[in-house]
C-alpha cells in the first residue's frame, strides 16, 4: 500500500495508475483492471491527477460512493468483465487533505482465472502492464495464459504421433541405474523398459490402444531432434562467462548434436560443471569421505526447479550461466504462485509435475514446496549474498541469481577461475519491493530496509540504474531513487 500522506512523491508506474474520474468512471479503468490482474497486480486511484512533472495530486471526487456503486455494478457484469477477482475490502474511499479519492487494489489473478479480459472478447480485450502502461497481449501471451489455466500439468499429455522407440535408451538406462542406487529393491526394478516408462509417467496408452511417450517422457528421455517437433522453441543452453574478452569459455547446447539434448542428460552435464568449483570441506563418515555440502544440495535444487518449472512452449529456451561472481538460472514462463509464497514454502504448483516426480525418484528436487526456502536458508548460512529472482514479460521469463560473493570480505564459497568474486547481486528484490511501496528513497533508507551497508546498496542501485529498472535523481547525499515509470 502506498503512503497517502506523501502522494505527491509518487508517479504512475508498473503498479500505480491514476484517473481523474470527474463525474463518471473512465472507460480505460477496465483496461487497467485487466492489465494489473494479468501481470503483477496494482493500485488504481480515482480522483487523482498527474502533473507536468509526473507527480500525483488529489483533485477529489464529488460523489465517490456513486463511483464505487457503478464500479461494482459493471465489474460483476460478465458482458463487460469476464471475472471479478476483487473483494469488498479492495475498494474504498480515502481522504487526502480534505479531498475524497477512491482506491482500487487489484491483486494478481491466480493462473486458473486468467486471462482476465473485457468486452467479452479475450483476443481484443486482454491486457497486461509494462512500465509504459497497459498493452494488448499478443497471441503467444494469450495462448500461454490458457495453457497455464489448465488444471492438468503441461507434461502429462500423450504424444500419439510418436512411439517409445524414439526415446534415448542410454538416458533410460542411466536413469534406471540411478533410481536403483537411490531406491534399492524398488518394485519397478524388474519391469521392462516400456512398462517402467508407463509407471514413471513417461509413456501412456493413446486412443489407438498403443503405447506412446508423454510430453514428460519426450523431454526427459527424447532426442533433441524429436523434442523440437513437439516443442518448436525448445532449447537448453549452459555457458561459462569468466572473461569479458570472449563470448564464453565453455558451453553446452541441446542442439549441438553430440549428445541426446534431453533435460535429463542436460541436468547432469550442467550440474557436473557447476559443482566442480565448490569448496568441499574434509569430512569423514566412517571410513568414507563425504564430498556433498549444503551448497551442492542448493545448486541441485535450483537447477531442478529451473528445469521442472520451465514452459517448454515459451521462447528463448532455458539458460544457465556461471560467471566469476554468480550462477544464473533462467527459464521461460511466469510464476504460477506469488513469489512471496514460493519463498515462504509449504505450497508447490509445478508446471511439469511428471518431470518433478521423475527427478524426485532419483532424489533430486523437493515435492513439499520447500525447495526455494532451502536455497535461501543455505545461502544465508554460508554467509553469501542473498539469492534473488527477476521476472520479465514479453516474453514471460523467470531468472534466479545465486550470488557467490560475501558482503564482508568478498570471498566466495565457490572459487572460479582463480579470480575473486566481484559485487553485483544481493537483496535486489528487497530494493525493488521497497521502491514499489514507496515513491522514492535514498540509499540510506534502502540500506536500513534491506539490512545492508549503504555502500553495498549503492552498488546494487548502480546495477539497477544501468539495466533501466531504477532511475536516479540528484547527486551525492541528496540522490533519490525511483522505479522507472
Amino acid at each position: 500500500m502506498i503512503d497517502f500522506s506523501n502522494l505527491e512523491s509518487y508517479t504512475e508506474n508498473n503498479r500505480i495508475e491514476v484517473k481523474k474520474a470527474q463525474g463518471t468512471l473512465p472507460n480505460s479503468i477496465w483496461e487497467t483492471y485487466s492489465s494489473f490482474a494479468n501481470t503483477l497486480g496494482g493500485i488504481i486511484l480515482l480522483g487523482v491527477a498527474e502533473t507536468k512533472n509526473k507527480s500525483l495530486v488529489p483533485i477529489g471526487l464529488s460523489d465517490p460512493e456513486k463511483l464505487i456503486k457503478d464500479f461494482w455494478y459493471i465489474i460483476n457484469n460478465q458482458n463487460k468483465i469476464n471475472i471479478n477477482i476483487l473483494t469488498s475490502s479492495d475498494v474504498f474511499i480515502q481522504e487526502i487533505n480534505g479531498k475524497s479519492i477512491v482506491v482500487i487494489n487489484v491483486p494478481r489473478a491466480q493462473r486458473f482465472y486468467k486471462p482476465v479480459y473485457i468486452n467479452g472478447n479475450p483476443v481484443s480485450g486482454t491486457y497486461r502492464r509494462n512500465g509504459e502502461g497497459d498493452y494488448h497481449v499478443n497471441n503467444e501471451e494469450l495462448k500461454e495464459m490458457y495453457r497455464e489455466a489448465n488444471v492438468k500439468a503441461q507434461d502429462i499429455m500423450i504424444i500419439e504421433a510418436m512411439d517409445t522407440s524414439l526415446l534415448c535408451s542410454d538416458s533410460i538406462n542411466s536413469y534406471r541405474q540411478r533410481m536403483k542406487l537411490s531406491r534399492p529393491g524398488h518394485i519397478w526394478e524388474g519391469l521392462s523398459d516400456e512398462v517402467f516408462l508407463m509407471k514413471l509417467g513417461a509413456a501412456g496408452i493413446g486412443a489407438d490402444g498403443k503405447i506412446h511417450p508423454t510430453a514428460a517422457g519426450l523431454l526427459m528421455f527424447g532426442y533433441e531432434s524429436d523434442i523440437v517437433r513437439k516443442f518448436p522453441n525448445y532449447f537448453l543452453d549452459y555457458r561459462e562467462d569468466y572473461d569479458n574478452s570472449t563470448r564464453w569459455t565453455d558451453r553446452i547446447q541441446s542442439s549441438s548434436g553430440d549428445w541426446s539434448g534431453n533435460v535429463y542428460d542436460f541436468y547432469f552435464r550442467v550440474y557436473n560443471k557447476l559443482q566442480q568449483d565448490i569448496k568441499v570441506p574434509f569430512k569423514l563418515e566412517g571410513n568414507m569421505r563425504i564430498d556433498d555440502t549444503p551448497v551442492h544440495m542448493a545448486i541441485r535444487e535450483a537447477l531442478a526447479n529451473c528445469i521442472i518449472n520451465a514452459d517448454y512452449y515459451g521462447r528463448q529456451g532455458l539458460v544457465v550461466i556461471k560467471t566469476k561472481d554468480s550462477i544464473l538460472l533462467s527459464n521461460p514462463g511466469d510464476f504460477r504462485i506469488e513469489l512471496d509464497a514460493a519463498k515462504s514454502g509449504g505450497y508447490s504448483d509445478p508446471r511439469n509435475s511428471t518431470l518433478m516426480k521423475m527427478f524426485n525418484l532419483i532424489d533430486i528436487g523437493e515435492r513439499a514446496g520447500s525447495g526455494i526456502p532451502s536455497i535461501y536458508y543455505i545461502w544465508e548460512k554460508q554467509g553469501l549474498n542473498e539469492p534473488y529472482f527477476r521476472q520479465s514479460f514479453e516474453p514471460n521469463r523467470i531468472t534466479l541469481v545465486l550470488p557467490i560473493t560475501k558482503d564482508d570480505d568478498k570471498k566466495s564459497a565457490i572459487k572460479i577461475g582463480d579470480k575473486k568474486s566481484a559485487i553485483k547481486s544481493a537483496k535486489i528484490d528487497r530494493i525493488i519491493e521497497y521502491l514499489t511501496d514507496h515513491a522514492e528513497a535514498k540509499a540510506s533508507e534502502l540500506a536500513e530496509y534491506s539490512g545492508l551497508k549503504a555502500s553495498r546498496v549503492r552498488d546494487y542501485l548502480k546495477f539497477l540504474v544501468e539495466e533501466g529498472t531504477v532511475t536516479a535523481e540528484g547527486s551525492n547525499r541528496n540522490r533519490i531513487y525511483k522505479l522507472k515509470s
